[in-house]
């Protein structure tokens, strides 16, 4: 009788959801996205399409809508995953900026390492085999269940005011310019999809072209790579602009919209380059694009200091074209397989090639919104 008792008392409790199980919102990218600050802290299950790529490392919505459609990932401190970014930019309000900003708290987390999440960060490592110079490029996309903890805010990037002073800091991801973040927990049901490379010398429609010449304010000049490669500042020169070397996949170490360091004026700029990713001509082409979003953030120019990440981004990419023809590459292609430069085209075509080769990876593989075609 008192194991029948027993019995029966197992049943009943394995009946009833743990308070985690309990926690655990499911949702989609697009309804996050939608209200990101309703989930901030809140665990949630999502299932989509991971990418990575040059600057993403994130989970892909479709129509949802919003600036960018894609929630960004990050690996809990410690993780030591080989999965992220072959370059990141994160920006910090330095301790003598006069903004006036909130920090929060978050408990750490703890990433289940099991066989499904060693499978999900091998395939979203493991390199593209590619003809000419191709930027963080990988061989698979993953589709996976994710539960995490969502990170919500309104504002993104530097926070400026109507007379373009920056007023605060928010955002995650690449450039802070993502309104979510997903810290990782649990991965199950992975599959992947292998990325189609073969698009070398693809010309790009008329439309996609068109389109993105709209967003090319004060299209880069050929010192445009040394305004890039200045952003850096000299050696020894205490800019605000830090440069490290590995993986930007975790959270950082010091997640605050403020930081304890100064700045000359008030704005840090934390960048970080896989180094096994980018090797010879490719580290030059990522200074470029990278320091381009420096010199533009830091730009006295308020129709560059503030675009909109669309134009930001296709700034950066033509700045990247020009150090690809610098250092001779033969093609210039972009994660998920799009060719932005290829020493095969002509001169009339080149530029209609090159900007709907950025138009397209931007809006297809970014999941960055073409204002153009709102």
């Amino acid at each position: 009788m008192k194991r029948t008792l027993l019995f029966l008392a197992l049943a009943t409790c394995s009946a009833i959801p743990s308070p985690l199980a309990a926690q655990v919102l499911d949702s989609t990218v697009c309804d996050i996205l939608a209200n990101p600050q309703s989930f901030d802290g809140k665990t949630v299950r999502i299932k989509g399409v991971v990418i990575v790529g040059f600057e993403e490392f994130a989970i892909q919505g479709s129509g949802c809508n919003q600036m960018i459609n894609a929630i960004w990932l990050a690996y809990p401190e410690g993780t030591k995953g080989k999965a992220g970014p072959a370059a990141f930019l994160r920006l910090q309000l330095g301790k003598n900026h006069p903004a006036v900003v909130t920090s929060v708290s978050r408990p750490p987390l703890t990433l289940d390492k099991n066989k499904d999440f060693k499978d999900f960060d091998n395939l979203l490592s493991t390199p593209a085999k590619t003809n000419g110079l191709c930027l963080g490029c990988v061989k698979f996309t993953v589709t996976a269940t994710l539960v995490g903890r969502l990170d919500g805010t309104r504002d993104t990037g530097l926070i400026r005011d109507s007379g373009g002073k920056v007023i605060g800091l928010g955002g995650y991801g690449n450039l802070n310019r993502y309104n979510a973040r997903l810290v990782l927990q649990s991965v199950s049901e992975v599959s992947h999809q292998e990325i189609d490379y073969a698009r070398v010398g693809a010309v790009a429609s008329d439309d996609t072209a068109s389109a993105g010449r709209s967003f090319t304010p004060g299209a880069p000049a050929a010192d445009q790579m040394k305004r890039g490669a200045d952003a850096f500042g000299a050696p020894g020169e205490d800019n605000g602009v830090s440069v490290g070397f590995g993986r930007a996949n975790e959270i950082p170490k010091d997640d605050t919209a403020k930081s304890n360091a100064n700045s000359p004026d008030g704005l840090l700029f934390h960048v970080t380059f896989d180094g096994e990713r980018l090797k010879g001509p490719a580290m030059e082409v990522a200074l470029s694009h990278v320091g381009t979003h420096i010199a533009d953030v830091r730009s006295t120019s308020s129709g560059i200091s503030n675009l909109i990440l669309y134009g930001a981004e296709f700034r950066a990419w033509q700045t990247s074209i020009l150090s690809a023809v610098s250092v001779k590459a033969k093609t210039l292609t972009l994660p998920g397989g799009y060719v932005v430069y290829s020493q095969s085209w002509s001169n009339s075509d080149l530029g209609k090639n090159a900007n709907g080769g950025i138009s397209g990876f931007l809006e297809n593989w970014a999941n960055i919104t073409n204002p153009a075609k709102q």
